[in-house]
């Protein structure tokens, strides 16, 4: 009956997981189309910054959790070590969707572009036992109008 359980967690988790990934997918590119006219830069620190009137902080930020399909498949190779390709998806998202985030904060409140961009990450119950696994990427930059 584990056994049953077990597998049925399985495929429930790999095609919820697939699903909502590339629902996902599509809202992250749709969104990209329409934030395209805004840059997004980073200056090295001796780099002249543009002119600006104002200038604003903005955050974008995201917390993505694993499904059960992932979750399995990364403790499989968490055994034999490489490559941790089922978690590759999950933090290509993350950052987009935080990047996105900060980026249409900074739209709307008028910014012609957005500098000194920088990613910050964290891993949210990862090694404890009450089997959540999920990550935190946070973007932020300055906006200029």
């Amino acid at each position: 009956m584990e056994l049953i359980v077990f597998l049925i967690l399985i495929g429930v988790g790999f095609f919820a997981g697939q699903y909502f990934e590339q629902q996902h997918y599509i809202s992250i590119r749709a969104r990209e189309k329409q934030t395209l006219h805004v840059p997004v830069v980073s200056f090295g620190a001796k780099q002249a910054l543009p002119h600006a009137h104002e200038t604003q902080l903005f955050v974008g930020s995201v917390v993505v959790a694993n499904d059960y399909f992932k979750t399995f498949s990364g403790a499989l190779r968490n055994l034999v070590g490489g490559r941790m390709v089922v978690y590759e998806s999950l933090i290509d998202r993350g950052r987009r969707e935080a990047l996105l985030r900060m980026k249409e904060d900074a739209i709307a409140w008028g910014a012609s572009q957005v500098v000194n961009v920088r990613f910050e990450t964290s891993c949210i119950g990862g090694q404890s036992s009450s089997g959540l696994a999920a990550v935190e990427i946070m973007a932020y930059g300055t906006a200029i109008r």
